[in-house]
């Protein structure tokens, strides 16, 4: 071999020693040279896992982004499961699950959950995977709609995850609006998502979680999950969509509203809820009003619209609403230009409206940890994490 070649040769193996070596490619490089997903289970750890590792159980995955790429590419028929060991993950880019060449159906989904899951033996809250949003903003006018799991598949269930928000102000000056929303789902066509056992929580100063869950599609289906500190809940978005849920859902000093509706059926099952020391309780908003942008609608005035004034009758049946400032108000964009309106469109089964507060267990050494304290009247509802019976 001469100089030439030898220098050639040594150039070569360094490139791919680069390459190869673990961690080392950016997240627009992963996307090109990432591998389908070998089997039907992908491992993510956020302390030692790459984006350039298989995913397997003993070489896992750093970012959720780059399981859904892997999902996205993955080929063939049945169920797939994404699994978040314990720790603390950075959501950077969003996760968007769209396959192109796979279907999930109701009974083989696509399934994105916490390893260990609240009513395993060995869980405590240090053990949930959590998530914090550090999303690039959107240039000098964001305006939302800045996902952090964008589901665009029908089938999925996410189980198991704390999702913060974004440590951002989140209107620092007129007209700018910084807002992430930990998931959301786009299509109108899309069908069956569940969300359990997670916690949404925020804080209006340091991490405002401006909204959990944004769905458009029928059949979202929200339950056992805990919403602490953030400035709204779930907005199920499509008007006239059916099949959607929220059952044994414990909801904490919501500053906007504890649950927003879009005019969906009237098959909406609500039960076994606590929404408490928070705002407005539920906000409804009309489905005409609901495909233009909610923003710009509230910059000019949030006047109702006619559908907005012929509401969709809810029951609410078994929950408890404590200690809100009020009941119910029309939906006029996310800035919380609300209109106060009469709440006579919830049939109230069993239901309780008090002006008592609802303590919370602050002691995070407890299983049930921002929970309704034990014992207490909103403890007995069956709000909270666990499938199970209490704690």
């Amino acid at each position: 071999m001469n100089r030439r070649q030898a220098i050639k040769t040594a150039i070569t193996t360094a490139a791919l020693a680069s390459v190869l070596r673990p961690g080392m490619l950016s997240s627009q490089e992963s996307e090109t040279k990432a591998a389908p997903a070998q089997g039907n289970t992908l491992y993510l750890n956020p302390a030692n896992g790459a984006d350039t590792n298989s995913g397997a159980k003993d070489s896992p995955l750093r970012t959720l982004a780059e399981a859904a790429r892997r999902v996205n590419q993955a080929e063939g028929t049945g169920p797939m499961t994404v699994i978040l060991s314990e720790g603390v993950y950075a959501v950077g880019e969003t996760a968007t699950f769209k396959p192109v060449q796979r279907r999930f159906t109701k009974t083989e989904r696509l399934t994105i959950r916490a390893e260990v899951l609240p009513d395993d033996s060995e869980w405590h809250t240090g053990r949930m995977p959590t998530l914090i949003h550090t999303l690039p903003l959107a240039g000098p006018k964001a305006r939302g709609l800045i996902f952090g799991m964008a589901m665009e598949t029908s089938h999925v269930t996410i189980q198991g995850l704390k999702l913060l928000g974004a440590p951002v102000v989140e209107t620092p000056k007129p007209g700018m609006l910084i807002r992430v929303y930990p998931i959301g789902r786009m299509g109108r066509d899309l069908d069956d998502l569940e969300i359990a056992q997670c916690v949404f929580a925020g804080d209006k100063v340091t991490s405002p979680n401006h909204l959990g869950i944004l769905v458009h599609g029928s059949a979202l289906r929200v339950h056992h999950c805990v919403f602490y500190g953030a400035k709204l809940t779930v907005v199920f978005w499509t008007g006239g969509s059916s099949g959607h849920s929220m059952r044994n859902c414990f909801v904490h000093g919501a500053y906007g509203s504890g649950i927003w509706t879009t005019e969906i059926a009237d098959d909406f099952e609500f039960r076994n809820n606590v929404i408490a020391n928070g705002n407005y309780v539920w906000t409804y908003q009309g489905g005409a009003s609901a495909q233009r942008d909610p923003d710009a609608r509230a910059q000019a005035g949030g006047s109702t619209t006619a559908a907005e004034k012929q509401r969709v009758h809810y029951k609410v049946i078994d929950s408890l609403f404590a200690a809100n400032k009020k009941m119910a108000c029309s939906g006029t964009g996310a800035n919380l230009g609300f209109k106060d309106i009469d709440a006579s469109f919830l049939e109230l089964i069993n239901t309780k409206v008090s002006d008592q507060a609802v303590a919370v267990e602050l002691d995070e050494t407890k299983k049930n940890f921002l929970h309704p304290v034990a014992g207490s009247e909103a403890a007995k509802i069956g709000a909270g994490l666990f499938l199970k019976p209490a704690l």
